[in-house]
């Protein structure tokens, strides 16, 4: 597909903090957090008008639904634009416990691990034909699924078989118990095949990625996310490849996590025995290649070219320190080995911990990552006004257009109406229901018209 639908579910990790006030439980503080909106949607699960979903996941982490973007730096804007808002529900909840004498610090969290061994994800989602045979269509994605960590693993202190600390890629590794499969929670697969499009299912189909990290700087969300987009783009187009499946999926996920050098040997299911950094190449000459021929160099597309060929080069020199502005696996390397060599203390330190934890804690405007891009040692590819102008206009050229205009239209007009992935809805007498099978399309005859009356009702 030259044009991709991609958006990102991205859940966030709460932390409260008493200032001297009791403690409270992360369902209590998550309602807290969401009492503005259920003030003025009625729910805790909501459609902005930036066509973005925000919600409460199972167990009450705050989580934010990208709208459908069909431009990388859109997404990218978008994603941001929802770390934003809920850092404004964060500044509202600090300020509500104050007025009641009870002051506390409330932490919002960019990873995808909390201290008991719980994990929470950053879900991705790629708008693909209906017409392609999914079972082979997966089966060739998954060794580059399993080796992307080398590009966009968001780092984390693990331990190594004598549980001596050691700073491993991909913080998700760890908690995937298959390649495929329908399920979500209970046993974790890299690739989720439940068929749930958001779309004309006779066209579209929705791959749903859980094996990513939440990244944190916008270099490892830019490469992670439009790699994959070309990688697809690739094997959607390609009758015959070479096969590149690996004999056991999870323990080279876990392996090549744990060993963090690009240099793991994996054992393909044809006998070969071929590293991480070997597999990578393969899907970049490829995407390369096909991208080339087909007419999808952009501008961003060749700058994330640029940045993948940069990057496995880095691994191959062993020098990320040549990325660690860009990639947060690298970013984190840095940060945390130098602290500790500094300090003269070990990854296990507490101090080591919190520093990590810093990193991925985005409550505030002045914290770790943020400092970093001030200074210019982490890049942005966004602009602090394209993510404001994110959080109320939806992407462009996508069928969130739609879903933007009718719910401001709807609000301004005081009509009761309700919004989803597929669906425009009056729920008023009479009740009115309208679909939006094409999420490429930013135009529907019957949705415009629609909205031209309630505008005419304001």
């Amino acid at each position: 597909m030259k044009r991709r639908i991609v958006g990102l579910e991205t859940e966030y990790g709460l932390v409260y903090e008493p200032m001297g006030s009791r403690p409270r439980t992360v369902e209590e503080v998550a309602r807290r957090l969401f009492a503005p909106v259920v003030e003025w949607g009625r729910s805790t699960n909501v459609f902005l008008t930036n066509g973005s979903r925000l919600y409460l996941d199972v167990g009450s982490p705050p989580e934010v639904a990208t709208a459908e973007c069909a431009d990388p730096l859109d997404l990218l804007s978008h994603d941001r634009a929802g770390a934003l808002m809920l850092r404004r529900l964060i500044a509202k909840a600090e300020d509500s416990y104050a007025a009641e004498g009870a002051p506390a610090r409330l932490h919002l969290l960019r990873n995808n691990v909390d201290s008991q061994g719980n994990s929470f994800g950053c879900h991705e989602n790629y708008l693909i034909p209906r017409r392609l045979e999914y079972k082979r269509l997966t089966g060739q994605l998954l060794p580059f699924l399993i080796t992307r960590q080398l590009l966009a693993g968001a780092g984390h202190i693990g331990r190594d078989e004598d549980g001596n600390p050691k700073l491993v890629l991909s913080q998700r590794a760890e908690h995937m118990w298959e390649g495929v499969s329908s399920s979500s929670t209970r046993s974790r697969p890299m690739i989720n095949t439940r068929d749930e499009p958001h779309a004309d299912a006779e066209r579209y189909r929705r791959l749903h990625v859980i094996v990513g990290d939440t990244n944190v700087a916008e270099g490892s969300t830019l490469l992670k996310t439009v790699s994959t987009h070309l990688v697809l783009s690739a094997l959607e187009t390609a009758a015959v490849m070479d096969s590149w499946e690996i004999a056991n999926p999870v323990r080279a996920l876990r392996e090549i996590s744990s060993e963090a050098t690009g240099r793991t040997t994996v054992d393909l299911a044809d006998g070969r025995t071929v590293t991480a950094l070997q597999v990578q190449r393969h899907f970049l000459d490829l995407a390369t290649n096909h991208a080339q021929a087909d007419g999808l160099i952009t501008a961003p597309v060749q700058e994330v070219l640029d940045l993948w060929e940069a990057t496995l080069q880095a691994w191959e020199d062993d020098d990320l320190d040549r990325v660690a502005d860009t990639l947060d696996f690298a970013a984190k390397r840095k940060l945390l080995t130098r602290y500790a060599q500094r300090h003269g203390i070990g990854l296990d330190d507490p101090r080591v911990a919190r520093l990590d934890l810093a990193y991925h804690d985005i409550a505030t405007h002045s914290g770790l990552a943020a400092g970093l891009e001030s200074r210019g040692l982490l890049r942005r590819w966004t602009t602090d006004a394209t993510v404001e102008a994110a959080v109320t206009e939806p992407p462009r050229g996508t069928r969130a257009v739609l879903r933007s205009k009718f719910l401001k239209a709807a609000r301004a007009a005081g009509v009761d109406h309700q919004a989803d992935w597929l669906h425009l809805k009056l729920t008023s007498e009479p009740p009115e229901t309208l679909l939006l099978p094409d999420p490429l399309s930013d135009h529907d005859a019957a949705a415009e018209a629609l909205i031209a009356g309630l505008e005419a009702l304001a």
